[in-house]
């Protein structure tokens, strides 16, 4: 079993960026979702602005969030963000730790993405492992992984919500996605996990599943029932 894939997400709902190689932290993913879209009633993501999954989200040389590789508070940026989300749309940087919906890594497995045949992005995992059999990650919840020098623990396995439903290319939404995965996976697929030993972790790596007797942190926002709220936010900085 090894590291296939390696995924970043610094703006909360964008689209991704794949990586060769990655830090963990007890953060997850350092430079995980360090910015988000919110409105008048807080925090905006792709369940209910589909279109924000258009947008690129990166990491910027001096580890800021970049969106379709300009800074998140360009002008450009705000314009891009209100006609993917609404006028009211705006732009805000936080990095507590519930802007996590669960906990701060999800892990996919080679296997059940492939039972589900669908583009795993949709899925919208940190990291994902191959040579896996079947639906055999359902198994690990309890457990742990270690890749290198770092040690994941698996709490459970994620339920989905309609962002699966969303292309990652074309944006369009296939319903029928979110009901086979409610048909035949009892609506959950990939797990939540968090980290138990930091390390910097590679995608061709080894990774085995190992026990564990460690209780994981607290849940994400949506989870310990206290969503964040902004805390810091920019307007679009001029360019002057």
């Amino acid at each position: 079993m090894r590291v296939t894939e390696l995924w970043r997400y610094p703006v909360k709902s964008m689209r991704g960026e794949p990586l060769d190689n990655a830090v963990l932290t007890d953060d997850g993913v350092t430079g995980d979702r360090l910015a988000h879209v919110y409105g008048p009633r807080g925090v905006l993501t792709a369940r209910t602005r589909p279109r924000l999954l258009r947008l690129g989200g990166t990491l910027g040389p001096a580890g800021e969030p970049l969106v379709n590789g300009l800074p998140w508070d360009d002008p450009a940026t705000a314009a891009a963000v209100q006609e993917a989300a609404g006028v009211q749309a705006r732009m805000a940087s936080y990095d507590g730790p519930e802007r996590f919906d669960v906990l701060p890594l999800l892990v996919a497995t080679d296997g059940a993405i492939k039972a589900l045949r669908e583009d795993g992005r949709r899925l919208r995992p940190n990291i994902v492992l191959g040579g896996v059999p079947g639906l055999a990650e359902r198994s690990w919840p309890g457990r742990a992984l270690r890749i290198g020098e770092a040690l994941i623990g698996v709490q459970s396995v994620r339920g989905r919500c309609i962002i699966t439903t969303i292309d990652p290319d074309t944006g369009e939404q296939d319903l029928d996605v979110l009901r086979k995965i409610h048909r035949l996976f009892d609506g959950t697929m990939a797990l939540n996990c968090w980290v138990i030993r930091g390390g910097r972790i590679r995608v061709g790596e080894r990774a085995e599943v190992v026990d564990l007797d460690v209780d994981p942190p607290p849940g994400g926002g949506w989870i310990t029932g206290t969503p964040y709220r902004v805390t810091s936010s920019a307007g679009p900085r001029s360019r002057g």
